[in-house]
């Protein structure tokens, strides 16, 4: 069961990152041109964030059956000195948690504007910090512990 859900955590965050960079992509150049905020956009505003929620759903499933974070939980005071052990038993998940209510304020905050411009906008500047945010927090394969795990795990 650990095994299928990191794999399937792991292919999940590609779609996250290519909706959010979509989304992002979307509102920035639709805002710069005042674009009509079509039900495609707000589709897509809302696709976006059930993607990151459903990855939340994930992590949150893995957070708990996770031997990693298992160890970290019962050995706290001497695992928060490890590098590795602390990252992923309080760092990611706290990060990603702040991640996914950013972008989870920003679609909320976009269906309410007004304005189709102010739409894209409030949608993009959300997004933007939501996505930087869970950048900062990935382990990817050249940051320190992430060194044995691949941009994919099967």
């Amino acid at each position: 069961m650990y095994s299928f859900l990191l794999s399937l955590h792991s292919l999940f965050r590609w779609f996250v990152l290519i909706s959010l960079l979509y989304s992002i992509y979307r509102g920035f150049s639709e805002a710069s041109r005042s674009g009509v905020f079509t039900k495609s956009d707000d589709l897509l505003r809302h696709l976006t964030a059930t993607i990151v929620h459903i990855q939340l759903l994930l992590g949150i499933s893995l957070y708990f059956i996770s031997p990693i974070v298992d160890y970290f939980l019962h050995h706290f005071s001497e695992a928060v000195h490890e590098r590795e052990l602390r990252f992923f038993g309080m760092e990611h998940s706290l990060m990603m948690l702040v991640a996914v209510i950013v972008i989870t304020i920003g679609s909320a905050k976009a269906k309410r504007k007004t304005t189709d411009r102010e739409k894209f906008k409030t949608m993009a500047v959300w997004y933007t910090i939501g996505l930087l945010i869970i950048l900062s927090s990935l382990p990817w394969p050249f940051s320190p512990f992430g060194a044995q795990r691949p941009y994919i795990r099967f």
